[in-house]
């Protein structure tokens, strides 16, 4: 497989899959579905701007793209934030911008039953809201007389991608292997009273990682955590609202009113070396250190069972983060099957992250 280049024109349909990121992010992705495309011995060549928002990828290769569409589920994924089947973008007439759009969906025998359209996650993107909400129902109307947006289309759903008002990019996403969110974005509203905003990060991984009909018991009254890298107790807010008991531990100061509430033991402790008394259910973990001591300290965690559950970040250098993150989760997933410790370990950058990813691991036994 090719190394990435800036995206180009690009002729033959149905030959790339299109995946949606945090802009800044399109090297590290595009590195990504690389690695994982040249493991299941697929060829092609990643495309992007930087600060795109995005990422094609173009396969050289005789079989159907969606077979790797399906072997590349989102949720394995760490900086995708949407993951589909995609056609060649489009440059398009401002005179008739639906004309082209009607066209290469018809030419490509798509039938879906809803429409989204989306831009890249930047001031620009946004900036196009106005005419997307003039297209929108000229188009489904157009569509819906070719008879490629009807009922009973399986679930499958257009999108359209505009990255400007004369340029957009059609992919179809399809149930069990998408976000369902637009853009792939969870957006979460800062709660009142907590301490700092990076507790959107650990609500956010809550709702990535624990499906929500589970939240009542893996997220229990009663429960008890540890904060590592407290102060001043953003994440600590998350655990205290769940009802949990929170030893949290850093040498810097906690909320004044997050302690009042008689959930938290704040430890002036250096949490590297801190153990906990008991078997806990949840380790947190927002420290700002390098990514192999963190990764190499949660191990220690999970290897001797000090927790049931753990959410941590790692912050990630400015280059070849994709190879950081790589490297840290395999020696953890090598670490923890050698010491015969049975864990499902999931990782992604979510909308709340900045230059961090979010790691989960739950032990199984």
């Amino acid at each position: 497989m090719t190394s990435t280049k800036a995206a180009k024109g690009i002729s033959q349909p149905m030959d790339r899959l299109l995946f949606y990121c945090r802009p800044g992010f399109e090297a590290d992705l595009a590195a990504e579905i690389v690695s994982h495309a040249e493991a299941l011995d697929w060829r092609g060549e990643a495309e992007f701007t930087r600060l795109g928002g995005h990422v094609g990828l173009r396969v050289d290769d005789d079989r159907p793209v969606n077979q790797l569409h399906r072997a590349l589920p989102l949720e394995r994924l760490v900086f995708a934030r949407q993951n589909l089947v995609a056609l060649p973008p489009l440059t398009l007439s401002r005179e008739n911008r639906l004309a082209a759009v009607v066209e290469q969906v018809v030419s490509s025998g798509w039938s879906f039953d809803s429409i989204w359209h989306e831009t890249p996650d930047t001031n620009d993107g946004k900036a196009l809201s106005g005419l997307i909400k003039a297209l929108t129902r000229p188009l489904e109307s157009s569509l819906k007389k070719k008879g490629a947006l009807r009922r009973k289309a399986a679930g499958r759903r257009l999108h359209l991608l505009w990255s400007d008002g004369d340029r957009v990019q059609m992919g179809m996403s399809f149930p069990g292997n998408r976000s369902e969110l637009p853009g792939g974005i969870r957006r979460l509203r800062f709660p009142h009273g907590a301490p700092s905003r990076s507790t959107l990060k650990l609500e956010e991984a809550w709702h990535e990682f624990v499906p929500r009909e589970e939240w009542d018991d893996r997220l229990a009254e009663g429960m008890q955590a540890a904060d590592l890298g407290a102060a001043p107790g953003g994440w600590t807010w998350q655990l205290v609202q769940r009802g949990m008991h929170v030893f949290a531990i850093d040498n810097g100061p906690m909320d004044k009113g997050l302690m009042a509430t008689g959930m938290v033991e704040h430890l002036r402790e250096d949490g590297f070396a801190w153990k906990p008394p008991c078997r806990l259910d949840w380790l947190v973990c927002d420290i700002v250190d390098q990514p192999s001591r963190v990764a190499s300290m949660v191990q220690r965690w999970l290897e001797r069972r000090w927790c049931r559950e753990a959410v941590f970040n790692l912050k990630l250098p400015m280059k070849r983060r994709w190879e950081e993150v790589e490297r840290c989760l395999s020696g953890l997933e090598n670490a923890l099957g050698g010491a015969g410790v049975r864990a499902r370990i999931r990782c992604r950058h979510l909308y709340h992250d900045r230059e961090e990813v979010t790691v989960h691991v739950r032990l199984l036994d």
